[in-house]
């Protein structure tokens, strides 16, 4: 039989619906089992370069599971058998892009996979059984809000671990997300979930055609071509907005001491000394800033008390006094005497002689020839630096990882401060450690007026694994959306400048001292992420409240 061409159709569909027609069956008649581990080990593999276009299928096997055991006719032990499968989906996820946890504590790893897992399978499985309540074809859009909601409420309790949120995929190619100035990596979340949707659609209705693929495709390069049409033009505004003039010369220091054997343990006049050998000849009248990491400072240090102590004294008096323009910002370990009477936070700690109250911090310090400034770290990392629910099971923090330093709940403050310098010109956000994995909470330093953004950590705890560069990777992301320079000043490996665009320059290598100098620029435009906020998270929240409001009203009406 003779073929005849249809003109209006290309000669290659053929070729491509042939494919599909192939690809959905197989995809559809994959064992359940299957399906959720494919779904665990795409989400795994999207968080690392250059597999991260992954993420936009990575849902579908799990998509597929759902919608099978939605068919069922009984609820009962299909929401049971999908509580399990859904599980390792998410527990696939956690262990293999954060499995690194288990240098610095086997127990704790232990239990932020089994509890992160849970609490991503509980947001999926409210929204299954919302799903089937509903029972319309739209209703699987509302895994959006109830994701995005939980995401967002993640990072406000004490059990907060965000370091999955979907829209930290894209660290690695911040290219293609210049549009978190707008949204923050709420935007990035809400992409990756519609285009799963959308290919989710395409596989489960109708023919197999190729043309069904195209509206994920279209939704998955239009935000990719308005990403470098942004990067085009910041890159021109930031180009000759500045001269040398407007910015500060800062010199970061990576001493490279290993925080489980040395740091906590060796005396911190021979630290300070060391730092004197390490900066000779690279310090001088010309630097602004000189730029320590977390906890730099080993010797417990009263604020108010803190000129009677050997380390303030010894950089007042061996840097600070020789070069009068010079603020040093380092990381510290400060604590504060409670007054008799005073009001006291759920994390004072009691004297073991004295009925007398205390605090403990991790604390950022900004020091110069004439003052001094504290910056209290405030997003503590669950089970080290805070117990959960401080006022309910204080008890328990005797039982915190010991990761040196000081441990148990530490105490917070309320504010992001901001350290002012070089006559109020120069704003500096102190983001300390785990505090730059969030974005709204690095934003609002910025709403306080930093026009430079430091960043002070130790990533020696996880040895030369994933994570210390996926704790790089977060902060490029921090950079783009308040379009602010960022000084990343490790212990030991990578210590780095990023710039307004998300990219990196001037990388240390991991477990060697090191120096890196760099003339930063104030940038004093304001995104609209800073102005207004992670809006998109906000608005989840909310219509997340309303859909679980909304899901008892439809459980008591069919009851």
């Amino acid at each position: 039989m003779l073929w005849i061409p249809d003109e209006n159709k290309s000669p290659f569909a053929n070729d491509a619906d042939g494919l599909f027609s192939i690809f959905k069956p197989v995809l559809r008649r994959l064992p359940n089992l299957v399906l959720v581990l494919l779904s665990g080990l795409l989400l795994s593999a999207s968080w690392f370069s250059p597999f991260t276009f992954l993420i936009f299928f990575a849902w579908v096997p799990l998509l597929l599971v759902e919608d099978k055991i939605s068919a069922l006719p009984s609820s009962g032990p299909g929401r049971l058998k999908l509580t399990g499968l859904s599980y390792l989906t998410f527990f696939t996820w956690n262990v293999c892009v954060t499995w690194w946890v288990y240098y610095a504590s086997l127990e704790g790893a232990v239990l932020a996979f089994v509890c992160n897992s849970l609490l991503m399978c509980t947001v999926f499985m409210i929204w299954h059984n919302l799903k089937r309540r509903v029972n319309k074809p739209w209703a699987i859009w509302m895994l959006i809000p109830l994701w995005l909601g939980f995401e967002y409420g993640h990072t406000l309790w004490s059990l907060t671990w965000t370091w999955l949120t979907l829209g930290n995929a894209f660290a690695e190619i911040p290219n293609w997300v210049q549009w978190y100035e707008i949204t923050g990596t709420s935007g990035g979340g809400l992409w990756v979930l519609a285009v799963n949707i959308l290919f989710f659609q395409g596989i489960k209705t109708g023919p197999a055609k190729a043309v069904q693929f195209l509206k994920p495709v279209f939704f998955i390069f239009i935000p990719i071509i308005c990403s470098y049409a942004i990067l085009f033009v910041r890159s021109s505004a930031l180009q000759g907005t500045a001269t040398d003039t407007d910015g500060y010369k800062t010199l970061i220091v990576q001493p490279n001491v290993d925080p489980y054997n040395d740091k906590f343990y060796t005396e911190p006049e021979k630290q300070l000394e060391l730092l004197l050998a390490q900066i000779k000849g690279k310090l001088d009248s010309t630097v602004d800033f000189l730029v320590l990491p977390e906890t730099f400072l080993t010797e417990n240090v009263y604020e108010g008390e803190e000129w009677q102590s050997f380390s303030f004294h010894f950089l007042k008096d061996s840097i600070l006094d020789k070069y009068p323009r010079l603020t040093i910002i380092t990381g510290a370990n400060t604590m504060y005497r409670y007054k008799p009477g005073e009001k006291r936070a759920a994390t004072a700690r009691k004297y073991s002689d004295a009925d007398q109250y205390y605090e403990s911090y991790n604390t950022g310090v900004q020091m110069d020839q004439k003052s001094i400034a504290f910056y209290h770290k405030s997003k503590l990392v669950p089970g080290v630096e805070q117990m959960p629910f401080p006022a309910v099971f204080k008890y328990f923090e005797n039982f915190a990882i010991d990761m040196g330093g000081t441990t148990g709940s530490l105490g917070m403050q309320d504010e992001r401060s901001v350290f002012f310098s070089h006559g109020g010109k120069a704003g500096i956000a102190p983001v300390i450690c785990y505090e730059s994995v969030y974005s709204d909470y690095v934003a609002q330093y910025v709403r306080n007026g930093a026009n430079l953004i430091f960043i002070i950590t130790n990533d020696g705890w996880w040895e030369n694994t994933p994570g210390h560069r996926q704790h790089l990777a977060y902060a490029r992301l921090r950079a783009i959306e308040t379009r602010k320079e960022i000084a990343r000043c490790a212990n030991t490996g990578i210590s780095c400048f990023i710039t307004p665009l998300g990219a990196v320059e001037q990388a240390t290598p991991y477990w060697e001292q090191a120096l890196i100098t760099k003339i930063m620029k104030p940038n004093h435009t304001t995104t609209l992420f800073v102005r207004f906020g992670d809006l998109l998270s906000y608005a989840s929240s909310v219509l997340a409240i309303l859909l679980l409001i909304w899901s008892q009203v439809l459980r008591f009406k069919k009851s």
